[in-house]
């Protein structure tokens, strides 16, 4: 990178950074490469902040934060990837705590941000309302792109988790594409993110009499995502959702573009319902990795081959093959996600997959039929990618339960496929299982609304 003192006018010049930091309550301009960006929020006052780590020549390992307040989360910088370039004219350079950082002020600085690329063009996506631009800055920014070549951030996959590896309760790093972000309720905001993989299965330490009457539900969400959402998502691998929720401040979550892969930091992991949900804390930070990244290519070249081979699409967990507790008549059909069910272009079709059987209603086996002696039951299915209900209906309840068999068989059917303890004191855990599916809609003025799902040519062996 070039000597960044560019001539004897002293508001037309860059400190490099490890002169900045020594330049104590001055106000200072800087060009440096974006490493990394806290989210968004609101502060104890009116304003929105944030924090970005920057770095240059002088600093390429360490480099130093630069706080940003702004009237509103639309005035805060938006970085689209890291690695990409900043100009900050008159920020404050303040001591904090045994470090130095820098300080945007909404009242005398400003800044501009420009793609990282080298070839790019020198003109920035975001500038800021004071900034003024100069022919002057190209050979600068040219400069910071030609070293960003060969010091070019990486991404940290070593200390970062897959979504198969998550645990519950442990703080740690996730790289992941965003694929959509909504408002769930007031201040509250969900993104849905991916990374190819599965997350593991989870017990469900519900009581099956307490569900009788709170069943588990398909989601966390109150409102499910529509269909032309949902067709925009991976059918291979879960879709992770992440929340604020606890986080007991505004974040400005919504400046995240879906398609963006991103490096979280300093997350954590609950389970919901049954479900896995993703926690950002106060001090979570993230990093927009460029598409190029060498770990999203290689997550995306391994989904890429995941979805290609015709029997890949069954749960990392299940491998090599699920429970032997069902049958089906359909064995040279290959497997499907729940997710590709959802998504099936057609409305009525017929799927081969592997799943949990979570819930049952009615609760109890002495309930499976009407009082006429039709089967008719409601099962909870889940695997990696998405929650279904799906029926169990007359003949079709025969042939599942190998016709009426006695109550004390059924109950230890109806155990074995939820997976309950003998002892009734461990949480439940069902085995996968494969089943056959059908899709059908009740209603022909709203196909896609009224599409349901039953069970056929499936058998749960005693």
């Amino acid at each position: 990178m070039p000597n960044l003192k560019r001539d004897d006018d002293d508001d037309y010049k860059f400190l490099r950074i490890v002169d900045a930091m020594a330049s104590i309550n001055q106000k200072v301009n800087l060009i440096a490469v974006i490493t990394e960006i806290g989210i968004p929020k609101q502060s104890r006052g009116t304003d929105c902040c944030c924090t970005i780590k920057i770095v240059d020549e002088s600093n390429a390992s360490s480099g130093i934060s630069v706080n940003f307040f702004a009237a509103s989360f639309e005035k805060l910088p938006h970085v689209e990837s890291a690695g990409d370039i900043i100009q900050l004219v008159r920020v404050v350079m303040k001591c904090h705590g045994s470090g130095v950082n820098a300080v945007f002020d909404k009242k005398f600085s400003s800044f501009a941000i420009y793609e990282g690329r080298e070839g790019s063009k020198f003109v920035p996506y975001q500038v800021s309302a004071k900034f003024h631009a100069s022919d002057r800055d190209n050979k600068f920014i040219a400069g910071l792109r030609k070293w960003t070549l060969s010091n070019r951030p990486e991404t940290a996959s070593s200390d970062s988790l897959s979504l198969k590896e998550i645990k519950q309760g442990q703080q740690s790093n996730l790289i992941c594409k965003v694929l959509h972000v909504c408002e769930v309720k007031d201040g509250v905001l969900m993104l849905f993110v991916w990374d190819g993989t599965d997350v593991p299965p989870v017990n469900i330490h519900t009581k099956l009499d307490d569900e009788f009457e709170n069943p588990l539900p398909l989601q966390i969400e109150a409102t499910p995502l529509s269909r032309n959402i949902l067709c925009k998502f991976p059918t291979v691998g879960t879709i992770l959702r992440m929340t604020n929720d606890k986080c007991n401040e505004k974040l400005g979550l919504h400046l995240l573009k879906a398609g963006k892969w991103v490096h979280f930091r300093n997350i954590t992991f609950e389970v919901r319902s049954g479900l896995w949900c993703g926690i950002l804390l106060p001090k979570s930070k993230f990093s927009l990795l460029p598409d190029d990244d060498d770990y999203a290519l290689e997550r995306l070249r391994i989904n890429k081959e995941r979805v290609k081979c015709k029997w890949d699409r069954k749960p990392y967990t299940c491998f090599p093959w699920p429970s032997k507790i069902t049958d089906t008549d359909r064995q040279d059909v290959p497997f499907v996600t729940l997710m590709d069910i959802i998504t099936h272009p057609e409305v009525i079709a017929k799927f081969r997959c592997v799943v949990r059987v979570v819930a049952i209603v009615p609760g109890h086996p002495r309930d499976f039929k009407a009082p006429c002696g039709t089967y008719r039951l409601r099962l909870t299915l889940e695997d990696p990618t998405a929650r279904i209900h799906a029926y169990l209906y007359a003949e079709d309840g025969v042939k599942f339960f190998g016709g009426k068999p006695s109550i004390d068989t059924m109950i230890k059917m109806y155990n074995a496929l939820l997976g309950v303890d003998e002892t009734d004191k461990k949480p439940r855990n069902p085995p996968w299982v494969e089943c056959c599916l059908n899709s059908y809609n009740i209603d022909e003025s709203d196909v896609w609304g009224s599409i349901r799902y039953r069970i056929f040519d499936t058998t749960l062996l005693g």
